[in-house]
């Protein structure tokens, strides 16, 4: 019995605390804790052992839930295969926020014109709109990097790649090379998005770089061209296209892409589960560098002439 006991105890400490899990595929998942991470190798132990993990490998990569009892306020979990994190942290003010996420706002800038976006990893991919970098091989990126001393420095990237875009829903992947550990704006999820919440936008209208506004959700699904976008009464303006919509909880839920001229407070952002389904979905609409007119473009089916229709 003492035996026994023993044993059970021996178990009950080899047992690592609850840590991360990492989905390998083929139905494969490990748990344990991170002891130790390089640029190619995550090392985690499960409690009887410590297992080399190749990143190359890891298909997902989930921190441990939190708890109502013992919620986990800053926990971040990470999909490796769709590149977003989502993070769970309490509402705070905009001021608040926006110290807290407005160094992972970019300017995309082109020959044609600007436009915002943001980034989602920190190697440096960035959701934009299509329509900023539609049609342009030249792209560059600003990035405003927070000082020690207060404030923000302008960093310019000239060598951006286009890694994917569907004009349909006007989304754009891009990616700057040879920078790493950059701040990432954190996605949110839509069935948590409600009409008459706050939100708030950081953007480049006109040019005039980092601006703030704020308003509400006016509408969840509001429908435009087969597609459904979210209302909101935050001041959107030609420069503001592909920055992100933050809740107060300083997640993107939304990505701006046009206000209606010449009306005041409507204004619209493509949701986030769009942006994930494009993320998840993101090999359908690679872009060719060397062929940017061809590739994969799903274009809407043609209209039937009512005039061939039958009575």
């Amino acid at each position: 019995m003492r035996h026994a006991a023993a044993l059970f105890l021996f178990l009950l400490l080899a047992l690592p605390a609850a840590g991360e899990t990492f989905r390998l595929g083929v139905g494969r998942e490990i748990t344990g804790q991170v002891v130790k991470e390089t640029e190619e190798t995550v090392f985690v132990d499960v409690g009887f052992t410590i297992l080399s993990l190749p990143k190359k490998e890891i298909l997902e990569r989930i921190a441990a839930e939190a708890t109502e009892a013992n919620p986990q306020e800053g926990q971040v979990t990470t999909s490796a295969t769709s590149l977003f994190s989502t993070i769970d942290r309490n509402e705070v003010s905009v001021k608040e926020n926006v110290d807290r996420v407005a160094g992972a706002v970019v300017m995309v800038s082109t020959p044609g014109g600007l436009g915002s976006g943001f980034l989602i990893t920190p190697e440096g991919h960035i959701i934009t709109n299509d329509h900023v970098v539609q049609g342009e091989t030249r792209i560059t990126v600003t990035l405003f990097e927070k000082q020690p001393t207060g404030g923000f420095s302008k960093r310019k990237i000239e060598e951006v790649k286009i890694l994917a875009s569907n004009a349909y829903v006007d989304l754009a992947l891009l990616k700057i090379d040879g920078l790493k550990d950059l701040p990432v704006a954190y996605l949110g999820t839509g069935d948590q998005v409600k009409v008459g919440q706050a939100v708030f936008a950081i953007g480049n209208p006109l040019g005039l770089e980092r601006t703030v506004s704020e308003g509400i959700v006016s509408t969840l699904a509001r429908p435009f061209e087969g597609l459904v976008y979210l209302q909101t009464t935050t001041p959107i303006n030609p420069g503001n296209s592909g920055g992100p919509l933050f809740n107060l909880e300083g997640e993107v839920i939304g990505v701006t892409n046009m206000g209606a001229a010449f009306a005041e407070g409507l204004n619209f952002a493509i949701p986030v589960d769009a942006v994930k389904a494009f993320l998840r979905n993101r090999d359908s609409f690679a872009y060719d560098k060397d062929h940017p007119n061809s590739g994969f473009r799903y274009l809407p089916p043609p209209r039937k002439d009512p005039a061939k229709s039958n009575p």
